[in-house]
């Protein structure tokens, strides 16, 4: 099989050279609001294309509000610290992400909790975060509110931050009632997942809030940048005045009302987010097309693609399969890079990196599982 898929992957692509895992396509505006940017003279964090660009995507993603930041992982950040998870707290997540999803809540001074994931959505187990919940806490109340606490630590749970993993959906309602039940602020990482519903509703709006991603590998790019998504005015004003420094409006004085961050997008980023979120539907056309393709391949080997979970539409943002174990994963891996086609397994699960190797986990045998066997394969638009 791994003959053919490299031929199958240069058909798909046109081209004998090197195939990335997921270039950037700039055949829009891209150009003509940047150079407005350079004629202008706006390429900081001022300029039109800024409140622009969060406009267009509060009304593409259904969020009442979106606030433009640096990158994705900045986002998450800023989503924690609004949510009040202060240091020496504990913040439920899955072992299964992206390194940026622990290390914001390790910004904040918090404990990050590794509950397992489901195989079918690849992202966190809403059966799993129940049990962990009935087993491991227990729920109390002070003079600042109502929280579940670790009964380990005897530390309180602030948040449970999910991840629409590879842009699939996971269970959001769920996981959203369980946490609502649990006193547990629900914080989206839909840093991979724009484009992608569930129940026909977007990614990232389910919880308190949400957070996305627009690195330069993600199905629209700014070069870098996030955006926290919230349907709070309270909390979207706030998280504006977070990322600018908490600068007092003054006609000449500079002053400042708290400790706070340099984390708003930049405008010249913003005017490329613009020109990019234009093309978003084609994009996402495109990407479901391959996925298909790749189904229809695969079926023919035997090979488990991973399709869009039940009640959600996916935006395909990575293809992945899933092989029979870890020796093929690895000897896949190392003919497809080696014959130039670029293929990435999925990130070492969090708990196993050396900085979070101390951390609580729960039954992350579905995890470990997916972790031996799931590969990502060449997924860029094709227009």
């Amino acid at each position: 099989m791994f003959n053919e898929f490299v031929s199958f992957v240069r058909n798909l692509y046109k081209t004998n050279d090197f195939i990335p895992l997921h270039e950037p396509l700039l055949t829009g505006n891209e150009k003509k609001y940047i150079n407005e940017c350079i004629d202008t003279n706006f390429v900081s964090s001022v300029g039109k294309f800024v409140d622009l660009f969060e406009q267009k995507i509060a009304e593409y993603t259904g969020a009442k509000y979106a606030i433009a930041t640096v990158n994705g992982t900045a986002a998450l950040h800023i989503a924690l610290l609004l949510a009040n998870v202060q240091q020496n707290d504990h913040v439920i997540t899955q072992p299964l992400t992206f390194i940026a999803t622990a290390n914001a809540i390790s910004y904040t001074g918090a404990k990050p909790v590794f509950v397992d994931v489901d195989k079918k959505t690849l992202g966190l187990s809403a059966y799993k975060l129940e049990q962990f919940f009935k087993k491991y806490t227990y729920i109390s109340e002070d003079q600042t509110g109502i929280y579940s606490y670790n009964l380990i630590t005897k530390k309180p749970i602030k948040a449970c931050v999910p991840m629409h993993t590879f842009g699939h959906a996971n269970c959001i309602d769920e996981i959203k009632e369980i946490c609502d039940k649990y006193h547990i602020i629900l914080i989206e990482d839909a840093a991979e997942s724009l484009g992608s519903f569930y129940k026909t509703k977007h990614t990232g709006t389910f919880g308190k809030f949400g957070t996305l991603s627009f690195n330069g590998n993600k199905t629209i790019t700014t070069g870098g940048g996030g955006m926290i998504l919230t349907n709070d005015e309270f909390f979207a004003k706030k998280a504006k005045h977070i990322t600018t420094q908490a600068k007092v409006p003054h006609k000449w004085e500079f002053v400042h009302d708290m400790i706070a961050y340099n984390y708003r997008m930049p405008n010249i980023n913003a005017a490329l987010g613009v020109a990019q979120l234009e093309q978003l539907p084609k994009f996402i056309d495109s990407k479901r097309i391959i996925a298909k393709k790749y189904m229809n391949f695969f079926q023919n080997y035997g090979v488990n693609f991973i399709s869009e979970p039940e009640n959600s539409k996916s935006n395909y943002w990575l293809n992945s399969i899933l092989l029979k174990d870890k020796n093929e994963r690895d000897k896949f891996l190392s003919f497809t890079n080696e014959n130039g086609v670029m293929t990435r397994p999925v990130w070492q699960l969090m708990n196993r990196l050396e900085m979070y190797k101390n951390c609580q986990v729960f039954d992350i045998q579905n995890a470990e599982w997916i972790a031996d066997r799931l590969v990502n394969i060449p997924s860029s638009v094709i227009l």
